[in-house]
């Protein structure tokens, strides 16, 4: 996966790629500036000021003061990012500029600090990252960038999401035929409808990946399956990823949530309650491996709605099958229980495992940018 002689592999939409972007060397000489260094001087002097503009840099712990120190670090992993986003650096339109200075950024700088904090710590293994956010609000992509933003700088990444671990068709169809009057139990998505053996395997094996030449197979879903109902992807197409692993980033729309009392979750939607029951048994399994937690925050779960139909959108332009606008509509409303009943305490409180000092939470709007105002620790 990583190659420590200037060039790396990192998973870019799934698919294993090749960063060839070398770094930039620079070189001090003690001449009078030219007007061509004043003009640098200027361009970097604006970038540090609109880093420290961003809403997020004070959640992250990062000083106006560190920025400055570290000015062309910055620049060097913004440039590496619209790279890795296709976005023409020098050309930038202001969503993309907030996006790498005012979010990607800021939290690539805030795991780089729990992995040093990790290692401080003695642990010999990869820092597993959780990140708990709704469906359709970008954690893909920033899972992806960050991935290979971390393998280009020399410190080797793996990604794995819960929904890897969505049961087989056969055994979700089983699952439904069991629970016939359960609407969130008839299709993938809800507590219950995992393979909490697999992704506990998997977690802990990666992040045992600690020895050069050690590889592991990550289980991948492929929703497109069966019309959009969805079913494991062979594990001959799986990707393998080698060691030695630094950082696992292991994210889910529903990572952290923790259990009602059944009279709350029954008062939600009845139906909710079998899920309730079986979303005890997450933490032991998925949670307790976490390291440390990011959270993205939405003002308003019918949000997803909108997002997962211009998931389906992109899906079927990508030449997959997807489903229609009624299915997805009726899809996502077997999720609004769960957020409804979850979000609030994930809010609140963080999720179940979460440490003081090792969760951030940041709130985005619906285009899926940083909100000006951010919501204060919880931990």
């Amino acid at each position: 996966m990583l190659s420590l002689h200037g060039k790396c592999q990192f998973f870019h939409g799934r698919r294993t790629q090749r960063c060839t972007v070398p770094r930039r060397c620079v070189k001090f000489a003690s001449v009078p500036p030219t007007s061509a260094s004043v003009c640098q001087s200027t361009t970097a002097s604006d970038l540090v000021d609109y880093i420290t503009s961003g809403p997020i840099l004070s959640s992250c712990g990062i000083t106006a003061e560190s920025v400055r120190a570290n000015a062309g670090e910055w620049e060097r992993l913004g440039r590496q990012l619209a790279v890795q986003l296709a976005f023409d650096y020098d050309h930038m339109d202001p969503v993309q500029r907030l996006r790498i200075y005012h979010y990607y950024l800021p939290v690539y700088w805030w795991v780089s600090q729990q992995l040093e904090q990790h290692r401080r710590e003695g642990n010999k293994t990869a820092l597993v990252l959780g990140i708990s956010a709704p469906q359709g609000c970008g954690k893909t992509t920033i899972v992806e960038q960050l991935e290979a933003l971390f393998n280009w700088t020399g410190r080797p990444a793996a990604s794995v999401s819960i929904d890897d671990f969505y049961l087989t068709h056969a055994a979700q169809n089983q699952l439904a035929a069991a629970n016939p009057g359960n609407r969130l139990l008839q299709l993938r998505g809800n507590a219950g409808t995992h393979d909490l053996a697999l992704g506990t395997q998997t977690v802990e094996r990666l992040r045992g990946l600690t020895q050069a030449g050690a590889t592991e197979a990550v289980p991948r879903y492929d929703k497109s399956a069966f019309g959009g109902r969805g079913d494991r992807a062979d594990p001959s197409t799986w990707p393998v990823v080698s060691g030695p692993l630094d950082v696992v980033f292991f994210e889910g729309w529903m990572s952290g949530f923790a259990p009602l009392e059944r009279s709350a979750a029954e008062a939600v939607e009845p139906a909710l309650a079998a899920v309730n029951e079986h979303l005890t048994s997450y933490r032991a399994a998925w949670d307790e491996l976490v390291d440390s937690w990011l959270v993205i925050r939405i003002g308003d779960p019918q949000w997803v709605y909108q997002w997962r139909l211009q998931a389906e959108e992109r899906m079927k332009a990508g030449g997959k099958a997807g489903m229609s606008a009624e299915q997805i509509a009726d899809f996502v409303s077997r999720f609004i229980p769960a957020y409804t009943a979850y979000l609030p305490g994930l809010y609140a409180a963080g999720p179940t495992t979460a440490r003081s000092g090792r969760t951030l939470i940041i709130e985005v709007d619906q285009k899926r940018s940083p909100v000006p105002q951010q919501p204060p620790p919880v931990v």
